[in-house]
Formats: C-alpha cells, sequence, structure tokens
C-alpha cells in the first residue's frame, strides 16, 4: 500500500466517524451565511496540534469549521525549524486560530507535559500573534492508535500516521465543542 493509499484510507476512516456527527452540525447551523468572516471569504481555518518532545502531529479544519483532517507529521529538530514549518502552515492555510493538545492525567490533574506544552504554547503564540487555545487531548493518541490498528495500517507504518491523526481528533474535539456553543 502506498503512501497516498494510506493518507486517503485514513482519511475516509476520520471522515466515517465524523460524516454522522457532521451531518447533524450542518442540521444545526443557522445556515452557510453565518459561517462567512468580515474578511469576505470563508470562516477562519484553525490548526491542529499534537505536541510531543519527537513529533508534532498537524491537523486543520475545513473552512465552515465542521471537520478536521490529518496533515503532516513534523518530525521535530529544533524550535526554529518547527515555528517555520508551522508559520508556512498558517501562512498557506491562512489560519487564524491554533488549538494544541494539553495531555491532562486521567485525573484531571496537570503533569510535567503539561508544562512542556504550556511553554511550547506561549513561544508559538509570541511568535505567530493568533490565537492559542489549549485543549484536554486525553487519551488522543490512544484513540489514533486504535483507530489505526483497527484500520489495518501496518506497526511500521503506523508511527507516521499516529501524530496527525491524534492531532485531527483533538481539533475535531475541539470543533465539535463550539457548534455546542451556537
Amino acid at each position: 500500500m502506498s503512501v497516498l493509499q494510506l493518507q486517503g484510507r485514513m482519511l475516509s476512516m476520520v471522515g466515517c466517524l465524523t460524516s454522522y456527527r457532521c451531518f447533524f452540525l450542518l442540521q444545526r447551523r443557522d445556515g452557510a451565511v453565518n459561517q462567512f468572516s468580515k474578511k469576505g471569504g470563508l470562516g477562519m481555518r484553525i490548526l491542529g496540534l499534537d505536541y510531543g518532545e519527537k513529533r508534532i502531529g498537524v491537523a486543520i479544519c475545513d473552512e465552515l469549521g465542521i471537520t478536521a483532517q490529518p496533515l503532516i507529521t513534523i518530525i521535530r529538530k529544533s524550535w526554529q525549524k518547527d515555528i517555520g514549518t508551522i508559520t508556512t502552515l498558517v501562512t498557506t492555510y491562512r489560519v487564524e486560530k491554533i488549538v494544541i493538545g494539553y495531555p491532562l492525567r486521567l485525573d484531571g490533574s496537570e503533569g510535567i507535559q503539561c508544562e512542556k506544552v504550556t511553554r511550547f504554547a506561549h513561544r508559538l503564540q509570541a511568535a505567530l500573534g493568533i490565537p492559542l487555545i489549549q485543549w484536554d487531548e486525553t487519551l488522543s493518541t490512544k484513540e489514533a492508535e486504535e483507530i489505526l490498528l483497527q484500520s489495518g495500517v501496518p506497526p511500521k507504518k503506523r508511527k507516521e500516521f499516529v501524530d496527525r491523526l491524534a492531532a485531527s481528533l483533538i481539533l475535531q474535539s475541539y470543533l465539535d465543542a463550539q457548534s455546542k456553543e451556537k
């Protein structure tokens, strides 16, 4: 199976997971007119990040803010290269907000990894100057691993896709919560 086939399969799988939810989200919205921004285009694009010490999973939402799709996995090399890659994505996709996974423990308390994510988030927000939201990512990586396992993705390929899929699950959770508030 080629990388493109694998990505397509993964996107189809994520689409299946969210399509039922999306149907009802579309039914609850007041109409597409409400989704247009003051800039005259479609609503804002939001980038989702699953921050790790070795990799950063990246996802992007559609212009209506309904569905999240896995985008890329950044192999961490240095702060400058990480921020350069994220800046390019923010510019390319005209991102107006970033949601970064916040790894709370199962009991809801904060651990050492939360401190690392917070430091990274503060530096990222200072560098980009756009809103950044920390969002509970509890078990998102485990859920992503399970989805890839159930989809028949070979173990060697899972590592390549798990972080970006986890980022899409985090971002989708945020989008779903925002749609319920409207």
